[in-house]
């Protein structure tokens, strides 16, 4: 069905791997795709000419509260702008703000939500953004906490960690494929194969193959180095960091892990970041993935 296919998750989670990869997909050159040329394949649903065309006035004319109302409207452009699905990035927590919604339903086709394990989420925030770790955590446990303006990029509402994962998997009439960032590491074959499975796609071994390489970290990290990319926060020396599960346990004091699970620990314990005792774990178990 024609329609936008959400690519959701919070910020920091995985969401470019992910992108990356079903990029090569489509692509199938015979090498990587430049990762500058993600927005082929995927645009995002906080670029701002969808506003100024809806508008007709240049973006810093636009108040937010403009841009909140006219969201539906610019999603709609997005789904209108190609005649099959458009993949559409966002880091928007699915709600109504200010009478207006985050995420247009009659425009949406499907979605994919990528989550990570806040603990490792926080500290690659934290660089991201140019906060320190104690605050990083304060947002993620924050129901307020919102991305805003910046660049030619819109505001974007966030909520907390956990409420920002479950506005899309318990949403109704959205059934989201899950895909987890630490089953992504652990067994990266099985769960592209699984995203590919959803997708309804059956591509050739060789290409699956090709595209599974070309969206590694070590090559999205060399191609960074190369030639930068234009998704860094200019708060960041890069984007593509450590891609690793479990290193908060070498960053955090101890009070600062009973924070963030305080805040998150319903989320935590839905999707595995913690143990029956309610104790954090570096390495989650797998999660079962209907396909």
């Amino acid at each position: 069905m024609a329609g936008i296919l959400w690519l959701a998750s919070y910020p920091k989670s995985g969401n470019t791997w992910v992108r990356a990869f079903l990029a090569n997909l489509f692509w199938g050159g015979p090498g990587p795709l430049p990762i500058n040329e993600l927005n082929r394949f995927a645009v995002s649903d906080h670029r701002v000419v969808d506003y100024e065309a809806l508008t007709g006035r240049p973006y810093d004319e636009i108040e937010d509260a403009e841009i909140n109302r006219l969201r539906p409207q610019a999603q709609r452009r997005i789904a209108d702008s190609r005649p099959d699905t458009v993949l559409c990035k966002t880091h928007s927590r699915i709600a109504v703000l200010e009478g207006s919604p985050t995420i247009e339903p009659s425009v949406t086709s499907g979605a994919l939500y990528v989550l990570r394990n806040p603990l490792d989420v926080a500290p690659s925030y934290a660089a991201h953004f140019g906060i320190d770790l104690d605050t990083a955590i304060d947002l993620l446990c924050d129901p307020g906490n919102h991305m805003p303006r910046h660049g030619r990029l819109t505001f974007q509402y966030l909520g907390s960690w956990q409420e920002h994962a479950a506005s899309w998997l318990d949403a109704p009439g959205l059934t989201p494929y899950l895909m987890r960032y630490e089953d992504m590491l652990t067994s990266p074959r099985d769960a592209f194969a699984g995203l590919t499975r959803f997708l309804g796609l059956t591509p050739a071994p060789q290409r699956f193959d090709r595209a599974l390489r070309a969206c590694s970290f070590e090559e999205l990290r060399r191609q960074e180095e190369q030639a930068g990319f234009v998704e860094r926060s200019p708060n960041s020396e890069r984007f593509f960091r450590a891609g690793k599960a479990g290193g908060w346990t070498e960053i955090y004091k101890p009070e600062q892990v009973e924070r963030l699970v305080a805040g998150c620990a319903e989320g935590m314990r839905r999707f595995g970041y913690l143990d029956e005792a309610g104790r954090p774990v570096a390495r989650p178990l797998p999660l079962r993935q209907a396909s």
